[in-house]
C-alpha cells in the first residue's frame, strides 16, 4: 500500500466523515483527498518528479498533514522534518536526503531564511499559511490547479524517509517502505483493540510515532484530531469533548498527566487504548496510569528502522486472568508481533537461549530498507542477517521482551554489569522522583560508579542519601547509585527523550574531568 491507500481507503468508508480535525475544524476524507491531488499536481508543475524528496517542516497541523498524502500521490518521497531540531541540523538532513522541495509553516520561516542559502537542491519553497518573500503561500501555489484524482507510480517503494535522532552524531535517513509501513498497520490492527470508528487524538509530533499511528486508524475511516500544542490541559480536554478512543504519549506527557489537576475529573471512559512507547517507562507510574486513566494502557516498542511495533502489549496483557495487575510485565516491553521474529545475539553473531541476555535483533518486513545513501551504516546495522537495535534484553519464559539497557548505557561497575534502566526503575518508584537518568563515570576503585540524576516532583523535596537507602533495599549495594545528584530539571531531546550523553557530559564537567 502507498500513503495514499490508507486515505482512500478511509474515504470509501465515508467520504464525508470526519478525516482531520484541528481547532474545531473538519476537514473530511474527501476534502483531504481533493487537496492531496491538488498538492500531487502542483509538485509536477513545479518540477518534482517521481521519487524525488519532498520535506515538510510544521507542527502538529491539518493542512500539512494532508499535504503528505499530496506528496505520495505525485510519486515522490516524503522528509518529515523535526520542527524541534536547531537549523543546522535540518539544514544537514534536507541536504543529505536530496530534498527538492520544502513545504513549511510560516512559524519556521526564520529557520528556512537561515537555511536556504546552504541548500542549492531545493526547487521549491511552499508556506503553508501565507505568502512571504521568498515563497508563495499553498493557497496561492495551489491556485487555478484542478483536483481531479492523480496517482503517479513512484519508481520504488520507498514511501518515506525519516531522520534519526542524531544524539549520537549526524541523522540517518531511515527509508521506510511502502510495506514496511504496511506491516506496522497490520501488526496494529490485529494486535491492538478497535472497537467501531476509532478518534485518535494525535498530540504527540505527527513527524514521530503519532504520525504513521494515523494510518491504521485511516483504514477503518477514523476521525483524528490534532493538537498543535503539546498542553495537558488541551489533551483532557480534547478525550472528553471528542469521545477519542484511541491515543499515544510518550513517558514523560503520561508523568505529566498523571500529576494534572484535571485528571480525576475528566471522562476518560471512551478510550479503547491508551499507546505509550518511544523510552522506557517507570513500572510504578505505569500501575498509577492502570488506576487513573483505566485498563486501556498499551505498549509498544520499535525505533525508526523498524517502527512501532517490534513487541506489543495490549491493554490485556498488563493484567492477570483474575484481574489482578500482571507487576512483573510492568516493566516488560510486551510481546513480539507476529510478524516479527527477535532474538538475542552475542557479539560474535550467535543467537542465544531464551532467558539469556544479549542485543536485541529482529526479521521482520517491519524492518527498513537501509539507510539513505550509507551502505556502511546499513550493512552494520544488518550484520548476520538480522537488523541490530543497540538494545540489551532478553525474553522470558511467558515470551514477553525485557529491554535492560542501551547497549551504549551498560555500566561494568566493579566487574558487575549493572543496567541503568533497572536502577532507574527503581528510582521511580519513589513517590517524589518524577524522572531520573542513570549513568556510569570513571572511577579508581570500580572502574566505573553507578551515578543517579534525579529531577524532583514539582513542589517535592529528595534527599540524597534516602534516596540511595530507598534504591539499596530494591536492589541491592552493586546496583545502587554511588552518588546521587538532584537536577531541576533533566536534559531531553526535541522529542523529550531524556539526553544521557548530556547528562554524562555536565557530570564530568562538573568534577573536572571532562
Amino acid at each position: 500500500m502507498r500513503l495514499t491507500d490508507y486515505l482512500d481507503k478511509g474515504a470509501q468508508l465515508g467520504a464525508d466523515a470526519p478525516c482531520l480535525t484541528m481547532n474545531g475544524q473538519d476537514l473530511s476524507y474527501a476534502q483531504v483527498q481533493r487537496i492531496s491531488h491538488r498538492v500531487a499536481r502542483a509538485l509536477q508543475h513545479s518540477g518534482i518528479a517521481p521519487g524525488d524528496k519532498v520535506a515538510v517542516l510544521s507542527g502538529n497541523d491539518a493542512h500539512a498533514f494532508a499535504c503528505v498524502f499530496g506528496i505520495s500521490r505525485a510519486g515522490a518521497v516524503w522528509c518529515p522534518i523535526n520542527p524541534r531540531n536547531e537549523a543546522a541540523e535540518n539544514s544537514y538532513v534536507l541536504d543529505a536526503f536530496d530534498c527538492a522541495a520544502l513545504i513549511f509553516h510560516s512559524t519556521y520561516l526564520p529557520m528556512v531564511e537561515q537555511m536556504r542559502a546552504q541548500l542549492p537542491k531545493l526547487k521549491t519553497l511552499v508556506c503553508l499559511d501565507r505568502a512571504c518573500e521568498i515563497a508563495p503561500s499553498c493557497s496561492d501555489w495551489l491556485e487555478g490547479v484542478p483536483d481531479e484524482p492523480l496517482q503517479v507510480e513512484p519508481p520504488d517503494d520507498v514511501a518515506m524517509i525519516a531522520g534519526t535522532g542524531g544524539t549520537t552524531g549526524r541523522p540517518k535517513g531511515v527509508m521506510l517502505t511502502g510495506r514496511n509501513l504496511e506491516t506496522m498497520s497490520a501488526l496494529t490492527l490485529m494486535g491492538y483493540p478497535f472497537d467501531g470508528r476509532p478518534v485518535y487524538l494525535a498530540l504527540a509530533p505527527l513527524t514521530h510515532a503519532a504520525g504513521v499511528l494515523c494510518l491504521p486508524v485511516m483504514t477503518l475511516g477514523g476521525r483524528i484530531v490534532i493538537l498543535p500544542k503539546p498542553e495537558i490541559g488541551d489533551f483532557l480536554a480534547a478525550i472528553e469533548h471528542h469521545a477519542v478512543t484511541h491515543t499515544f504519549l510518550p513517558p514523560t506527557l503520561i508523568y505529566m498527566l498523571l500529576a494534572h489537576e484535571r485528571l480525576a475529573a475528566t471522562k476518560l471512559d471512551s478510550l479503547q487504548c491508551f499507546w505509550y512507547g518511544a523510552a522506557p517507562i517507570s513500572a510504578a507510574r505505569l500501575e498509577e496510569a492502570l488506576t487513573k486513566v483505566g485498563p486501556v494502557m498499551a505498549q509498544l516498542f520499535g525505533q525508526t528502522e523498524a517502527p512501532m511495533m517490534i513487541s506489543m502489549m495490549p491493554p490485556r496483557d498488563h493484567f492477570h486472568a483474575d484481574g489482578s495487575v500482571a507487576r512483573e510485565r510492568l516493566s516488560s516491553a510486551g510481546r513480539p508481533g507476529p510478524l516479527v521474529q527477535v532474538a538475542m545475539m552475542d557479539g560474535d553473531g550467535r543467537l542465544l537461549p531464551r532467558g539469556e541476555t544479549g542485543e536485541i535483533v529482529v526479521r521482520s518486513s517491519l524492518v527498513m530498507a537501509g539507510y539513505y545513501k550509507d551502505a556502511e551504516a546499513t550493512a552494520e546495522a544488518s550484520r548476520h542477517g538480522w537488523h541490530h537495535t543497540g538494545d540489551i534484553g532478553y525474553l522470558d519464559a511467558d515470551n514477553f521482551l525485557h529491554i535492560v539497557d542501551r547497549a551504549k548505557d551498560m555500566i561494568i561497575s566493579g566487574g558487575f554489569n549493572v543496567y541503568s534502566v533497572e536502577v532507574e526503575q527503581a528510582l521511580m518508584q519513589h513517590p517524589d522522583v518524577q524522572d531520573s537518568a542513570v549513568v556510569g563515570l570513571p572511577d579508581d576503585k570500580w572502574g566505573e560508579r553507578v551515578v543517579a540524576v534525579i529531577q524532583p516532583r514539582t513542589g517535592k523535596h529528595v534527599d540524597a542519601a534516602e534516596i540511595q537507602a530507598f534504591v539499596k533495599a530494591r536492589i541491592g549495594s552493586v546496583k545502587a547509585p554511588k552518588q546521587v545528584e538532584i537536577w531541576p530539571n533533566l536534559p531531553r531531546s526535541k522529542v523529550g527523550k531524556v539526553l544521557k550523553k548530556d547528562v554524562r557530559g555536565e557530570l564530568l564537567r562538573r568534577s573536572g574531568a571532562a
